[in-house]
């Protein structure tokens, strides 16, 4: 069975010291908006989440190539292990969504090549055409924000070996730059519509699936430009409306929490007076 009833949710979290999300067009320095105030993008964040459903024994077709757990050297590769011999679109779809949990959370694009070369008119031989086949999931998660402009920190660093020659001269890559953001509280939100979920097959355990691993979002996360305990979630806000069709907007849902840029975990977030479904508030891991 489907997902019986709309779901909103909120992460609030906390950076010290990292660089949640570099910027390539920007030197990889950590995003930000013109107004100063800091970016994770929601690219970033589905990441994150397919990472820890992952490590929770969850099917993933979108896996990143430093924490694969299949031999697939690509995205086609995994989806042909699956759905190669299958034709129609629809049992395309259909298998994909049964078979990884992401596809039918997020949705997938799969826009494939031709193995055996698409086939001229009149010619034998070759496949008659690559795969293109959209599938809209119901999950939707937006970007997070800080919400008070971050200050950003740059560090000119050096290497102590040579990555390359005989040792005895340093190369133009003995210098390098690190950037972090100092300080910030970040908050995305996100959303699960029953209308899609019937579509993709998405059901109350698997939006329960994301809710358990929301609090512990970067757990298994760490690396240089995030040391270990430089990012924490500190609260998720869980809103379940009463029918699939929701008893509000979801923005209206989003426009209800306030964030407060303190250290103060009883004092973070407040909540309007509006008409809109009773938040749970889970604390972060």
């Amino acid at each position: 069975m489907s997902l019986s009833r709309k779901i909103d949710f909120a992460v609030v979290f906390k950076v010290v010291n990292a660089n949640p999300n570099g910027d390539p067009l920007n030197g990889n320095r950590p995003r930000t908006i013109y107004e100063g105030n800091g970016e994770v993008s929601d690219v970033c964040i589905k990441r994150k989440i397919r990472n820890r459903l992952m490590e929770a024994g969850k099917p993933i077709f979108v896996q990143s190539d430093d924490s694969k757990n299949d031999k697939h050297p690509s995205l086609k590769s995994r989806a042909d292990e699956i759905l190669a011999g299958i034709k129609a679109p629809e049992e395309i779809a259909k298998k994909a969504c049964e078979t990884w949990f992401d596809v039918r959370a997020f949705g997938q694009l799969f826009a494939f090549k031709a193995t055996g070369g698409k086939k001229a008119k009149g010619e034998d031989g070759g496949d008659d055409k690559g795969v293109s086949i959209g599938i809209r999931g119901p999950v939707s998660v937006q970007s997070a924000f800080s919400v008070s402009p971050v200050s950003l920190t740059s560090t000119q660093i050096t290497k102590s070996v040579s990555s390359e020659g005989d040792g005895t001269k340093r190369g133009s890559d003995t210098m390098g730059m690190k950037h972090r953001v100092d300080r910030g509280i970040y908050t995305f939100y996100g959303s699960m519509n029953p209308q899609l979920a019937v579509k993709t097959g998405f059901s109350d355990d698997d939006a329960a699936a994301i809710k358990a691993v929301l609090p512990q979002l970067f757990e298994n996360d760490a690396s240089s430009a995030r040391p270990e305990g430089s990012m924490e979630v500190l609260k998720v806000v869980w809103w379940e409306h009463n029918c699939a069709s929701g008893q509000c907007s979801s923005a209206k849902v989003h426009r209800s929490l306030n964030v407060v840029d303190t250290d103060d975990l009883n004092a973070l977030i407040t909540f309007n007076e509006l008409n809109v479904p009773v938040p749970e508030i889970i604390e972060g891991v």
